[in-house]
């Protein structure tokens, strides 16, 4: 082989090792974006003020799904928490700071990037508990923040069996998603749970840590 053989087989070695690693830091970083793209944000948003009360208990299943799936999870217990309700002041505008400075500051912080919203939620006289109403009411302050796709889930409890007492509470939930434009990404609707741990000998909490593991970012 001749010198100029040499150096053309040389570059085109040096080439070939170039692109090779170029490509395949490529596809590493490929990978990578997937892989952020799959992880979700999600907030769960408790309105139970028992502690380890039944409908807590499904918002701990699913929290431990989701982080088993990767997702990156937040939650927020409001009965243990300082929020004002709100008094339709109007000061926000619907789209600015509350007059209230409480624990609800947690839930705007991350609320707005959140890519999913879990409502937990005890049936009280045939409503949702006072707890995290007061939480969705002040969501007023933030209206034009979150009127953005997200998706949402639901977990519910109660003691009586009939589907149709389910129907208020699931209903509301329903209309709030399709008003912020949201989409409902499941439910798990535990009936015949009323002491405190009843439900751990059912088979909801592994619905809601099924459910936790199976949701997914939306392209």
């Amino acid at each position: 082989m001749d010198r100029r053989d040499f150096i053309k087989g040389s570059l085109m070695t040096v080439a070939a090792v170039t692109l090779g690693g170029a490509l395949g830091t490529l596809a590493a970083d490929t990978k990578t974006d997937e892989g952020k793209a799959k992880k979700m944000k999600i907030l769960v948003i408790t309105g139970s003020p028992r502690k380890g009360g039944n409908s807590s208990t499904l918002a701990d299943s699913f929290a431990k799904g989701a982080a088993e799936a990767g997702h990156e999870v937040v939650r927020f217990d409001a009965a243990f928490k300082d929020v004002h309700p709100c008094t339709g002041c109007n000061s926000c505008a619907m789209n600015g700071p509350c007059v209230f400075k409480d624990d609800f500051e947690f839930v705007r912080k991350h609320i707005v990037d959140a890519d999913l919203v879990v409502f937990a939620t005890p049936m009280y006289y045939f409503g949702i508990s006072a707890q995290i109403k007061t939480v969705i009411d002040r969501f007023y302050a933030i209206n034009g923040k979150i009127h953005v796709p997200k998706q949402a889930v639901l977990l519910m409890t109660y003691a009586n069996t009939a589907a149709s007492e389910a129907v208020p509470i699931k209903s509301h939930y329903e209309v709030l998603l399709k008003y912020l434009g949201w989409t409902d990404a499941g439910q798990v609707i535990a009936s015949g749970v009323w002491s405190v741990g009843a439900i751990k000998s059912t088979k909801y909490p592994d619905q809601a840590y099924q459910l936790g593991k199976s949701v997914k970012k939306k392209a």
